[in-house]
C-alpha cells in the first residue's frame, strides 16, 4: 500500500496541552494562518476570523477569562455540544475526560484538581500564542462546517512546521468576555480558542491520546466491488 505523508501526519497530530516557553516568529504564525485560509468553503465565503495574540496581549486576555471563570456564570452565545447530550456521546465525553485526568494522576473525586486542570483552558495552556476564532453572527450552520475545515488546516499547517496546537472550546463559555477584552466588532461571535506553540514532550498530559471509533461504527459502503 502506498504511504502518504498527509495520512501519517493526521495520525501523529494530537492536542497539545503543555508548551515550552519559546516564542514563535510572527512569520511562522502568518504562514499557518494563510494555510488555514486555503480550506474550501461554500461559495468561497471563507467564514471566520482569527485574532492571534502573544506576550502582554495574551496575558491580559487570559487574566480576563480566568477571572470570569472564577466569578461569573458561563454566557456562551451558542451551544457547542448537543442539548441534551445523548447517552452514547456522554459516555465518549466522560471516557476522554477520565483518561486525561488519569494521565495527569488526578483522581476522579479530586474535583479541585480537575477544576485547576480545566481552568488551564483559559490560559491557553500557557502556550506562547493564543488565537480567538470568531464567525459572523449571521452565518448559517454550513459556515461553521467550513470554519471547522479551516481550523483543521490550521492544525495541520502548525504540525507541519513542528508546532503543537489544541482547540479550546471552553473559551466559548465566556465568549462575551473575550469579545469585550479584544474590542471585537458587534457582528463577531466567539467560536473557540486555539493554543499554538512548541510542545513540551516531557509533559505527561501530552502523552495522552483519545481513542477513535472503528471504521464500521461511522461508515457504510454501497456499490463497491469486494471481490478483491
Amino acid at each position: 500500500m502506498k504511504t502518504s505523508a498527509i495520512i501519517e501526519a493526521l495520525g501523529s497530530r494530537k492536542s497539545v496541552r503543555q508548551y515550552l516557553p519559546k516564542n514563535l516568529p510572527q512569520t511562522d504564525v502568518e504562514r499557518i494562518l494563510r494555510a488555514a485560509r486555503l480550506a474550501p468553503s461554500g461559495g468561497n465565503l471563507q467564514p471566520g476570523r482569527f485574532h492571534a495574540l502573544t506576550g502582554t496581549a495574551l496575558l491580559d486576555l487570559s487574566q480576563a477569562l480566568n477571572e470570569a471563570a472564577m466569578f461569573q456564570d458561563p454566557t456562551s452565545e451558542y451551544s457547542y455540544f448537543p442539548q441534551p447530550m445523548p447517552a452514547d456521546l456522554k459516555t465518549k465525553q466522560r471516557a476522554a475526560g477520565y483518561a486525561l485526568y488519569e494521565a495527569l494522576g488526578i483522581d476522579r473525586r479530586d474535583f479541585e484538581g480537575r477544576k485547576q486542570q480545566f481552568d488551564k483552558n483559559y490560559r491557553f495552556f500557557d502556550a506562547p500564542v493564543g488565537i480567538i476564532v470568531t464567525i459572523h453572527k449571521d452565518m448559517g450552520k454550513g459556515c461553521f462546517m467550513d470554519l471547522g475545515m479551516s481550523l483543521m488546516a490550521l492544525f495541520m499547517a502548525a504540525h507541519d512546521l513542528g508546532y503543537g496546537t489544541t482547540g479550546i472550546g471552553a473559551i466559548a463559555k465566556y465568549g462575551p468576555v473575550a469579545h469585550a477584552a479584544l474590542g471585537l466588532n458587534d457582528d463577531e461571535l466567539v467560536v473557540c480558542g486555539v493554543a499554538l506553540g512548541v510542545e513540551d514532550t516531557s509533559a505527561p498530559v501530552n502523552r495522552f491520546r483519545t481513542v477513535r471509533d472503528d471504521l464500521d461504527q461511522f461508515t457504510t459502503f454501497r456499490g463497491f466491488d469486494t471481490s478483491g
